[in-house]
């Protein structure tokens, strides 16, 4: 035991005392919240920092004149005569206007004419501006107010509750929905990173010969669990300081950023119902932001944060042990990493095909048969019941997950150590599945 102990000391140290583990733990947080800022900005003010685009209008209608609105980077010219003549002069090089919009009077065949491809944005902002307008203008005519009209059209917000032994609560669906993927990424990652740090390490002292010095000292059993553990040590504090820096960088940082992204929504939705004049529907569309940042920020605060957490810890850290003495007894069966693809593959399937299934099946029916199995079997349930965690799980069904995937290990590393035994010493001879099965049936 002093002998794995010491193993795991070396492991751990060697790689926590290392300048890129520290730089990258205390960095990815920052990162992860500066990314989701800037991209949240960029979204935000994607109209304004495009270029300035003129869109000559031919009205027939006589619906528009003046109610398409300038933006920042938008402007419309209207030009009186026939289509074809203004499109003949639209089509000179030294016409500054890029688009040309025709609405005919029928309103029935509307078009945007371009020197070049608009982009689906420019598009959809247009056809917007022409839907209200029209809209706008139609109300008027059949002397509807359109007051009464968007208290009428005026959206039903589901508050969707949860019925339990101690009462209601919110579920908070959405929320829930994301931290389970989100929780279900992580470990999909961390599972290939760190096992294959395992992998890799065993390559290494056996490809230099440091392994055989090793071996006249510890037992093989003793270097495999050592290594497994130590380096699942490291993932274990790596992604220990994420959760508290990425939670308490969102803390202080999101209400300023969800503020800042309603309000431009709200101002958007303002302009665009400005351009009709509907006062209105803008006052009616207007406090929406402020409920949806609400609603999120009351989701937040209900989710069981340390039962979340301690699953995700454990299914993190017996995940991690299962599918890295995989890794360590590839990584003694081969001599070099190039080997490693004909074992990698059915190593990872389970993996790969949870994680898939994981965004259409098991998010839409979590309760369903192949959802409880995949949550169930030990190579599968790290990321399956993630995601069925949130949506709420028996707690028979969890202790049983957890008993599977803890006695799935305890296997995994006995099936995995016979090999690694054998493999750890073995050069130059290609192992294939008939040798590695050989390596398991030899007597200690």
């Amino acid at each position: 035991m002093n002998k794995i102990l010491l193993i795991i000391q070396r492991e751990y140290l060697a790689r926590v005392k290392k300048k890129s583990f520290l730089v990258l733990t205390f960095l990815v947080p920052f990162l992860f919240v500066g990314m989701i800022a800037l991209i949240s900005y960029l979204a935000i003010n994607q109209d304004a920092m495009g270029e300035n685009k003129i869109v000559t209008v031919v009205d027939e209608s006589g619906w528009f004149a003046g109610k398409l609105k300038n933006t920042a980077n938008m402007q419309f010219v209207y030009e009186q005569g026939a289509f074809a003549t203004v499109k003949e002069t639209f089509t000179k090089p030294e016409t500054e206007s890029q688009f040309l919009l025709y609405i005919p009077a029928s309103m029935t065949d509307v078009q945007l004419l371009g020197k070049k491809k608009p982009s689906a944005l420019t598009t959809q902002s247009i056809e917007e501006r022409i839907n209200t307008v029209a809209q706008a203008h139609r109300l008027a005519d059949a002397h509807i107010d359109s007051a009464v009209l968007a208290g009428v059209q005026k959206s039903v917000h589901l508050e969707v509750k949860q019925l339990t032994d101690k009462g209601e609560k919110d579920a908070h669906s959405v929320v829930t929905l994301i931290i389970g993927m989100l929780c279900a990424i992580i470990i999909y990652m961390s599972l290939f990173i760190y096992g294959v740090q395992v992998m890799r390490g065993v390559i290494e002292e056996k490809i230099s010969r440091i392994i055989e010095v090793i071996i006249s000292s510890v037992k093989p059993f003793q270097l495999m669990m050592g290594k497994i553990i130590g380096v699942g040590m490291v993932g274990l504090t790596q992604f220990l300081l994420w959760i508290l820096l990425s939670v308490g960088l969102f803390y202080a940082a999101g209400p300023a950023l969800m503020k800042s992204t309603m309000k431009s929504k709200t101002e958007q939705v303002k302009m665009v119902q400005g351009a009709a004049g509907d006062a209105a529907q803008t006052a009616a569309m207007t406090p929406q932001g402020d409920n949806e940042m609400g609603e999120v920020m009351r989701s937040l605060s209900n989710i069981n944060v340390p039962y979340t957490v301690g699953c995700f810890l454990f299914y993190f850290l017996f995940g991690y042990l299962l599918y890295s003495a995989i890794f360590a007894a590839v990584g003694s069966a081969v001599d070099s990493e190039t080997e490693t693809q004909q074992f990698i593959l059915p190593v990872t399937a389970p993996l790969v095909f949870t994680f898939m299934l994981a965004q259409s099946v098991i998010i839409n029916n979590p309760d369903s048969s192949l959802s409880v199995w995949l949550s169930m079997i030990p190579f599968t349930s790290p990321i399956a019941m993630m995601i069925r965690l949130q949506f709420g799980v028996p707690m028979w069904q969890l202790a049983v997950s957890m008993g599977l995937l803890a006695g799935g290990f305890v296997f995994t590393v006995w099936v995995a150590g016979r090999i690694y035994r054998v493999g750890i010493l073995m050069y130059g001879k290609k192992a294939s599945y008939k040798e590695l099965a050989k390596w398991f049936m030899y007597k200690e």
